[in-house]
């Protein structure tokens, strides 16, 4: 229990998933994906990674905020790219 406790106070849990991140990408890529459209669908998580870490750490509010902001406008591109923000007609 002190060791989970210890992995989320230091904000390593992030790290972990990052580096799950990172693997995903590679694979992803690996097996025939275009690096900016893998890079489109997992940049948001990276952001929003970041923040958590930010909070876990204590850090100040614009370095939790910022990747949070920034995710959304990387997210909307990633949806554009898959042609989910078009209308649907009846």
């Amino acid at each position: 229990m002190e060791f989970a406790r210890a992995l989320f106070a230091s904000g390593h849990v992030v790290d972990l998933v990052l580096v799950v991140l990172a693997a995903e990408f590679v694979w992803l890529v690996i097996r025939g994906n275009r690096a900016m459209d893998v890079g489109l669908g997992l940049g948001a998580a990276v952001l929003m990674m970041l923040a958590l870490r930010g909070a876990l750490t204590g850090a100040p509010w614009p370095w939790i905020a910022l990747p949070l902001v920034l995710s959304f406008p990387l997210h909307l591109a990633d949806l554009g790219r898959r042609g989910m923000l078009r209308r649907h007609r009846a």
